[in-house]
């Protein structure tokens, strides 16, 4: 999870408070470093009033390469504000002040709009096990952790065991219609170091990937 705040103060008592709630949450200051960030998580939390750039802006060009949930939680409380950060992609609007079990209550309702539901439950190759009902990814007796987008990738590949898939097939069935090529190589990267091995996945120079073993 990251959390997107220009108050120092502010994003460190977030972060423990979402740590504390068993959240694996990072912070940045800037609309700019969200860009780099926000690949790794399953849900960004974004501040409007940032140094660098509006946070309605942020949420526009996120929305434009990645289907990453967002939530606003801002001090911008007008409808005219609500309006504009929903129609820049937030999937939630949130006012300062809150309660923390308010913003919990909404994020877990964000993500299971989110979640995709496989057509099948769950799938195995090889010592590789996933779950798309608890939506968790084993190899052997290891729990591999994943984001939401991760297990997307790997549950797509898995489920068409043996087929090369071409780049832009897959970047437009896990994230949609935005090609980004930079957003698959790191979520590939990601899951064979989090697999264990490169053999996993494998790259078709010019043709697309495809689900491997071990």
């Amino acid at each position: 999870m990251l959390v997107v705040e220009s108050d120092a103060d502010a994003a460190e008592s977030l972060v423990q408070s979402l740590r504390r709630h068993g959240h694996s949450t990072s912070s940045v200051d800037t609309g700019s470093k969200a860009f780099d960030a926000y690949v790794h998580v399953d849900l960004v939390l974004i501040d409007l009033e940032l140094p660098d750039l509006d946070g309605v802006e942020v949420c526009r060009q996120l929305r434009a390469v990645s289907e990453v949930p967002i939530i606003v939680v801002t001090a911008r409380a007008t409808e005219l504000d609500r309006v504009l950060g929903l129609q820049a992609g937030a999937d939630d609007y949130l006012a300062k002040p809150y309660g923390l079990r308010e913003l919990l209550a909404r994020m877990d309702a964000v993500m299971r709009r989110a979640r995709p539901q496989p057509a099948a439950s769950a799938l195995t190759r090889g010592p590789l096990h996933i779950d798309a009902r608890t939506r968790e990814i084993w190899v052997d007796d290891r729990l591999v952790d994943t984001t939401r987008k991760e297990f997307d990738l790997l549950y797509l590949l898995a489920s068409r065991p043996g087929e090369v898939i071409s780049r832009q097939q897959v970047v437009q069935e896990v994230w949609g219609n935005s090609w980004s090529r930079r957003t698959l190589d790191t979520h590939v990267s990601s899951l064979r170091g989090k697999l264990g091995s490169s053999d996993w996945i494998i790259t078709i120079r010019g043709v697309g990937i495809r689900l491997g073993g071990r």
